[in-house]
């Protein structure tokens, strides 16, 4: 099993900055990739990056370039920074992690298996 804290949400103005973090513990040295999904009210659960076992990264195509995530080697400690941010950022965003690689490469919700609670994430104009 792995458990999955998020931290770091808040509420900013539209071009504000704000930086995620998770911890994880557990057994999260099985895992090939974690990710940061979000949702907004009245939407599905989408990908907003994604850092694999290689270091590789893959991005929301909303994101353009105002997102980093980055992982300790430990895979203990993932963060998302977020620049420039803007109202429709807005949602709950959550921390996940995926043992099996296929499910990684589609950063798609359903394939993650472990999750975090989330942080809430608010962007005014």
């Amino acid at each position: 099993l792995v458990q999955l804290v998020e931290s770091g949400g808040g509420s900013v103005q539209a071009g504000g900055s704000l930086k995620l973090s998770c911890e994880a513990s557990g057994e999260i040295s099985t895992c090939r990739c974690m990710a940061w999904f979000r949702q907004a009210p009245g939407k599905q659960r989408e990908g907003v990056a994604l850092i694999d076992d290689d270091g590789d990264t893959k991005y929301g195509w909303f994101v353009n370039g105002r997102f980093n995530i980055s992982q300790d080697n430990d895979k203990k400690h993932l963060t998302l920074q977020m620049n420039n941010l803007e109202p429709e950022d807005t949602g709950m965003y959550y921390c996940a992690a995926e043992v099996l690689w296929a499910r990684c490469a589609a950063l798609f919700a359903p394939g993650f298996r472990y999750w975090g609670q989330g942080t809430q994430v608010t962007v005014s104009e």
